[in-house]
């Protein structure tokens, strides 16, 4: 992998384990030459995993929508800022850049553009390894919610077990190295996209 989407809150959290982790997070997609993309913002774990991948030396590019440049949130020192005109474009344009993802934890933003990756990866539209790094157990329900979805007949197991968790970041990213995709996507492949 030569470079890792991360999305998460654009909020720091009530625990100061969040941005912690979200620098350390940063750090550390750096010193293994990981380019992080990221939606561009200075703020809350934003901020953070874009500062500790550049105080470590790393390559950072943010994909912002113009109206948030506008209400002066963008990382005014990132390696690179693609600007964009919709969340729509952000998403197919971090996607573009990335070898995986990984979801640090954030609110209903984060989770839609978690989801959506699960479902394009789902159907045969990616093959990257999408990982959450489950900071404080913030993602315990989640996981039991993929196990439950399986256990009613709604997701395969196949398919749960895309979503690789740890809550060590080395762990999550060796997990992500030697992630290989199902075999058979859900009904469609890239080609009839």
């Amino acid at each position: 992998m030569k470079s890792i989407v991360v999305f998460c809150g654009s909020s720091a959290g009530l625990d100061p384990v969040y941005m912690d982790q979200a620098r350390q997070l940063g750090a550390a997609l750096a010193q293994r030459n990981i380019t992080l993309v990221y939606g561009g913002a200075k703020v809350g774990l934003m901020g953070a995993v874009a500062d500790g991948a550049l105080q470590a030396g790393g390559k950072v590019i943010g994909v912002l929508p113009h109206f948030l440049q506008q209400k002066e949130l963008a990382h005014t020192g990132l390696t690179e800022l693609v600007l964009v005109d919709t969340m729509h474009e952000r998403k197919t344009k971090m996607n573009e850049l990335s070898d995986g993802v990984i979801a640090l934890p954030g609110g209903f933003g984060t989770m839609e553009e978690l989801f959506e990756m699960l479902t394009w990866g789902q159907l045969g539209l990616h093959q990257k390894p999408v990982g959450m790094l489950n900071v404080n157990g913030f993602y315990d329900a989640l996981h039991q919610l993929s196990q439950t979805m399986t256990e009613k007949g709604f997701l395969s197991a196949s398919n749960r077990d895309m979503l690789l968790y740890s809550d060590q970041i080395d762990e999550l990213l060796t997990k992500m190295e030697q992630y290989r995709p199902a075999e058979k996507p859900k009904w469609i492949t890239p080609a009839q996209s």
